[in-house]
């Protein structure tokens, strides 16, 4: 079944009053002649006229002769750089799953490894998506290392972060050849820490590096004149000190927005403060919106238009039904993705405002995308790690049905990144 958003081409025809068509009759034609040649020339522009409404006219074909190629929008589905990735179908390709990685990669945290933790249905392993228009690159480990050669790759935000960072060693893991040139730079294992991790590829002197700021900004102590009930404050005007290690960044993904809700902030007594100031009435979603304008502030000072390659990736969907994660929630009888786009979800109210300030910043130079992820991982309800989480995981504990299972989605997630650095010209070497 084809799903896709409708979006027709709009248009407009415009009148040029100052370009006007002149005929020219010799002045020997008589008054019959002149009415006749006005004729014929009325019968071939109606015909041009007509043909135009009734059929798809290509604007450069012979009957247009030119003159509508003035008028008409070009049909944008011809380039491939106006292709959006971001809408399509998934289509089953048995194929699909022979290419990719599997949960043998070292570098996968157990509970990304759903086989490994029980699930037998290994379906959802083998759809693959397709764009409207236009057809993803095929992901070229090999090309993406050597692009990136002498370079550092920065993964930032949560942990539904996270799980795309280890997929994106996982793919990149499968252009080297000896997997033990690839570590941890500081010996720490792959662990769920708060911290942040920096896989090296030493054959291509490349670092993959992920950072765990849910919020981007500063979460912090209440100030001392704070009203006792602020149990702490989220400094909108004030971003993670690890921001200071993402300079000289290559390419920069950050992600933001699953901790932005009340239950995580306000309902737990973590307020907004901008300043010295704590507002007790701001809602989270204008201090989302705020601390957006944080971060759009620090790229543009501190980032290289002509080096860095920076990515804000939408929403990732969460499938719990029946409930909330806590509240009986559940994903473990989904074995295929959703056929039926009535039951997606709207447009996160997030996404609007991310995808609003990557536009604005668009124009200050900056290699700038918004990666939207969104629409096509709300189909892959049958994708979560649902009930088959690592060992270990007390019984009866709250189904997954956030983050995803690697391989997996996050793998697509990870083409549409390698497609639009193609196609914004990133390196093929740092000298």
């Amino acid at each position: 079944m084809d799903l896709q958003p409708v979006s027709p081409h709009q248009q407009q025809n415009t009148t040029n009053n100052n370009n006007k068509l002149f005929f020219f009759f010799p002045l020997k034609f008589a008054n019959k002649d002149i009415s006749h040649a006005l004729f014929f020339v009325f019968l071939l522009f109606s015909s041009i006229f007509f043909y135009n409404l009734l059929s798809p006219l290509d604007p450069q074909s012979l009957l247009g002769i030119s003159i509508l190629s003035k008028i008409l929008p070009k049909n944008s589905e011809n380039s491939s750089k106006a292709c959006d990735y971001s809408y399509g179908k998934w289509v089953w390709d048995e194929s699909y799953a022979l290419d990719q990685y599997n949960e043998n990669c070292p570098f996968l945290d157990p509970g990304f490894r759903c086989r490994q933790s029980g699930r037998r249905d290994l379906d959802y392993r083998k759809w693959r998506w397709q764009p409207h228009g236009c057809d993803l690159p095929r992901f070229n480990a090999e090309d993406f290392l050597e692009r990136s050669r002498n370079g550092r790759i920065v993964f930032a935000g949560d942990s539904i972060g996270r799980n795309q960072w280890e997929s994106m060693i996982c793919m990149l893991a499968q252009g080297i050849t000896n997997i033990s040139t690839i570590y941890e730079e500081f010996g720490n294992p792959i662990t769920k820490h708060r911290g942040f991790l920096s896989m090296k590829f030493h054959e291509y002197n490349l670092t993959v590096e992920y950072y765990r700021v849910p919020f981007l900004v500063v979460v912090d102590r209440p100030p001392a004149n704070a009203s006792k009930e602020v149990r702490g404050v989220i400094r909108l005007d004030k971003l993670h000190w690890y921001f200071t290690k993402w300079i000289d960044a290559d390419i920069l993904i950050f992600n933001d927005g699953h901790w932005w809700n009340e239950d995580k902030t306000v309902n737990m007594g973590i307020h907004f403060q901008e300043g010295t100031t704590v507002n007790m009435t701001m809602n989270v979603v204008e201090a989302f919106q705020r601390s957006l304008n944080t971060w759009a502030s620090w790229v543009i000072q501190n980032t290289k238009p002509d080096k860095s390659h920076i990515f804000f990736r939408s929403f990732s969907p969460v499938h719990y039904r029946d409930g909330a994660w806590n509240a009986g929630g559940h994903c473990h009888t989904s074995t295929a993705p959703e056929t039926d786009y009535t039951k997606l979800e709207k447009e996160p109210i997030n996404n609007i405002f991310i995808s609003e300030v990557v536009a604005q910043m668009q124009n200050t130079r900056r290699n700038m995308t918004f990666l939207n992820i969104t629409y096509l991982s709300e189909y892959r309800k049958d994708g979560h790690p649902s009930e088959h989480r690592e060992p270990g995981t007390p019984v009866g504990a709250p189904q997954d049905c956030s983050h995803w299972c690697l391989p997996g989605v996050p793998d697509t997630w990870n083409e549409l990144l390698y497609a639009h650095l193609l196609l914004n010209g990133f390196r093929t070497k740092l000298k």
